[in-house]
């Protein structure tokens, strides 16, 4: 054999050796990274709640997504132009919160992170059963009685409409609920028992495009949430057993274990087992010595490595998956200039889901409780306050800088700002001509704004 021939000889012998080592990372490689890792290969909405419900990260990626979407409740009202409030409108707020409804929406909205989709179900006055398609409502407002926020798990689809001639193809026929299918309270007596078929009228579907053809927003980011709990979960075991190690009992060559069962006066079968409830007894501290004959108690430590860099790692990736900036996530914050921008972005990540998802999921609400005839028919609109606004704070420190400016550029007889442009940056109105162009407070004015009575005009004497 010649060297060439020996050479390659070699060379594909080191080859398979390293496919044999890493066989995951080559290609035509059958590895199963799921299976190998402990990963779930498909994931089912009863594993998503369970995560949500029992795993701190994730709870918190959904608690504050739907808090800060929701950091204030939207105003319904006529038209696109903020003036003020009219009849309709009152009613309508009045009765919204007798409703709790944005309550309510915002629970839906919540439940929707979670799983592929979440279902606003509407309970209405019109003397018809839950699985009946809805004509009108009589009553107006009163009409709507109560709505019902629904986890996936709880609202399936029974039936689908499979007519490719028909205007709802594809979409389905009709709802099944099942109130207990997700109940933290199962097996008590305050267990939830409603069940009923619901028609399609009768409820929202609040998800990403309006369907129930989504995903949960913790299935990308999953295997990180598993991770964790594999960490912190091997970390507090190792803890766990550390402390409460059994001692190792090393017995000298020259022991003599009849002599020592002798000595503690039972037989030679029953030595082991009275040593074992020995050792168990002074572990509990009934016991406060360990008497042994001719034997070294040790005790079997287990090395724990440091768990940040592994925590921090599925941290980081998790965060990422959800669209959170890691400081929001866990509270933490390091500085004023990297907290600022993370609530900055954070403020926008939010803003654009509620502009994309949200909003629309409440117009369709909007829509359908006017179809119905419990809203008046207006060209309605949501006044919801923009979650990239700046803080007051921030507003009047922007209103100082710009009075600077113009200060520092009155002696050219020029301004760079003029003042209704100065009260319109904090959301002050301009000022009338009247309070612009007004003079020095007189005495009763002053007197006004110190809440003091004003001097009584003593007559004139004639």
């Amino acid at each position: 054999m010649g060297i060439a021939q020996r050479s390659l000889t070699m060379i594909a012998n080191r080859a398979r050796s390293l496919q044999a080592m890493f066989p995951g990372y080559f290609a035509n490689a059958k590895h199963n990274h799921y299976r190998d890792f402990g990963f779930p290969e498909t994931i089912t909405f009863d594993q998503f709640h369970a995560m949500y419900a029992r795993n701190g990260i994730a709870c918190a990626a959904v608690e504050k997504t739907a808090g800060k979407t929701w950091q204030s409740f939207p105003f319904l009202m006529e038209g696109e132009e903020k003036d003020a409030e009219s009849r309709a409108e009152g009613d309508i707020r009045q009765r919204f919160d007798d409703l709790r409804l944005w309550q309510k929406v915002k629970e839906a909205d919540l439940r929707s992170m979670v799983g592929g989709y979440s279902g606003l179900i509407l309970r209405l006055a019109d003397s018809k059963k839950f699985n009946q398609p809805v004509d009108r409502v009589p009553g107006g407002l009163m009409g709507l009685v109560e709505v019902i926020p629904a986890w996936e798990g709880q609202l399936t689809v029974s039936q689908w409409d499979s007519d490719e001639t028909s205007e709802t193809y594809g979409q389905p026929l009709m709802f099944n609920f099942t109130e207990y299918a997700v109940d933290s309270d199962k097996g008590s007596t305050n267990q939830k028992n409603r069940s009923f078929e619901l028609h399609p009228d009768r409820v929202i579907i609040w998800s990403r495009d309006g369907t129930v053809h989504n995903r949960s927003m913790l299935e990308p980011g999953f295997n990180d949430l598993m991770t964790l709990e594999k960490v912190i979960g091997a970390g507090g075991e190792g803890f766990w057993k550390n402390a409460k190690a059994a001692p190792v009992l090393e017995t000298d060559k020259e022991i003599d274990l009849a002599d020592m069962a002798k000595g503690m006066g039972v037989s030679a079968e029953d030595l082991h087992e009275t040593m074992s409830d020995q050792v168990e007894d002074w572990q509990k501290g009934f016991d406060a010595l360990l008497w042994l004959q001719g034997m070294q108690a040790k005790s079997l430590q287990v090395s724990l490595p440091i768990p940040e860099h592994f925590v921090a790692v599925a941290l980081q990736s998790f965060a990422a998956s959800f669209g959170i900036p890691l400081k929001i996530l866990v509270g933490s914050q390091t500085g004023e200039r990297a907290s600022t921008e993370d609530a900055n972005e954070w403020a926008q990540t939010c803003m654009s889901r509620r502009e994309g998802q949200t909003i629309p999921n409440i117009m369709a609400l909007v829509n359908r409780l006017e179809a119905f005839g419990i809203l008046p028919e207006r060209d309605w609109s949501l006044d919801w306050a923009d979650l990239t606004e700046a803080s007051m704070a921030e507003k009047f420190d922007l209103a100082m800088k710009m009075a600077e400016i113009n200060a520092k550029l009155s002696p050219t007889g020029e301004l760079a700002f003029l003042q209704e442009e100065i009260r319109a940056r904090v959301g002050f109105e301009p000022l009338s001509p009247e309070e612009a162009f007004r003079g020095e407070p007189d005495d009763d004015e002053a007197a006004a704004a110190l809440g003091l009575d004003p001097e009584p005009i003593e007559p004139d004497e004639d």
